[in-house]
């Protein structure tokens, strides 16, 4: 079915406040231990999420559990994926409907939460979905697409609103691939500002610098305008070892830009001067990638205007 016809509009114009997914209970109610994984996993110390009397010094009742976490207690889980319900939801029909007009990718674009109340120990939390609109065509760089945007709403055991939100993704047409003979397309050019252009003109030079605050002395990126320690808006740099380790890492293989060569390992490196940046990995398959390698810095000028650094697995006798 073509994504043009009038019929085809008509019948993706009858889903808007359609419901998408009815409210499904989470399976667990909001509880410490999770909270404890949550916290430890974002590195967020604020002692009101684990703390009893801390969280009781700010008026508090008792302990709650993170805002960011509120869809984490109604995901379905490992299971539920590896074995999924033979039931046919909204979202499987609207998805269905979609594939029909040829728009068989999808890439997630913003997310708008609002909330109405810090969740606690024992509530049970359950969501529904609807669709709040679905746009025309629209030409992409990943192709032609529709953008979908559907509200979530997240209820306590007794009905009440504790959240919504608004969750919008494209639906498109993959572009078609370019032809063997064209040039490699470029990099995407990153988003140079007053407050970064230093760290990019450096790496032109091949030089890894970190920006310091000059008053407290401590080092962050990537850069800003203020420190976050002091508060103080005067800085300068340190050059970087180029040294370091895998922090984490994951390894890309969809959706694929022509500028880069699949499958591509993205890493975050904690440098031996305590700070930590993205970078890709280089000379390693990604099977050999480890948490914990040490990685020593490299360049690549993918292109005349454009150097970044790139990390390689530490020689034996760099270790």
């Amino acid at each position: 079915m073509s994504g043009a016809g009038e019929d085809y509009e008509e019948l993706l114009r009858a889903w808007v406040g359609r419901e998408l997914v009815a409210r499904r209970p989470g399976q667990d109610p909001v509880n410490v231990p999770m909270i404890r994984h949550w916290v430890e996993a974002m590195e967020d110390p604020n002692p009101v999420y684990l703390d009893e009397d801390a969280a009781k010094a700010t008026g508090r009742d008792g302990v709650v559990a993170p805002a960011s976490m509120i869809q984490a207690w109604t995901m379905r889980g490992y299971a539920a994926t590896v074995h999924p319900s033979a039931e046919r939801s909204g979202f499987d029909e609207l998805v269905a409907l979609l594939a029909e007009g040829g728009y068989t990718s999808v890439v997630a674009t913003d997310s708008e939460l609002e909330f109405e109340r810090e969740l606690v120990p024992g509530d049970h939390v359950s969501v529904e979905e609807h669709v709040e609109s679905i746009s025309a065509e629209k030409q992409t760089g990943l192709g032609a697409g529709r953008f979908v945007s559907t509200v979530k709403t997240y209820r306590d055991a007794s009905g009440e609103v504790v959240a919504t939100q608004r969750w919008r993704t494209l639906r498109y047409r993959p572009a078609e691939k370019p032809a063997p003979d064209k040039p490699k397309a470029l990099r995407p050019r990153p988003a140079i500002n007053p407050d970064n252009a230093f760290w990019f003109e450096a790496a032109r030079e091949h030089r890894l610098v970190v920006q310091r605050c000059a008053d407290c002395k401590s080092l962050r990126h990537p850069p800003g305008p203020c420190c976050p320690q002091c508060g103080s808006f005067a800085w300068d740099t340190v050059e970087s070892s180029g040294r370091g380790h895998v922090y984490t890492f994951t390894v890309n293989h969809h959706p694929r830009h022509p500028a880069f060569d699949y499958p591509l390992v993205v890493a975050v490196i904690e440098l031996a001067e305590g700070t930590r940046l993205i970078a890709n990995m280089a000379g390693v398959e990604p099977a050999d990638v480890a948490v914990g390698m040490p990685v020593v810095l490299d360049w690549i000028d993918p292109d005349p205007d454009l150097s970044l650094p790139v990390f390689r697995p530490a020689a034996h006798e760099e270790r």
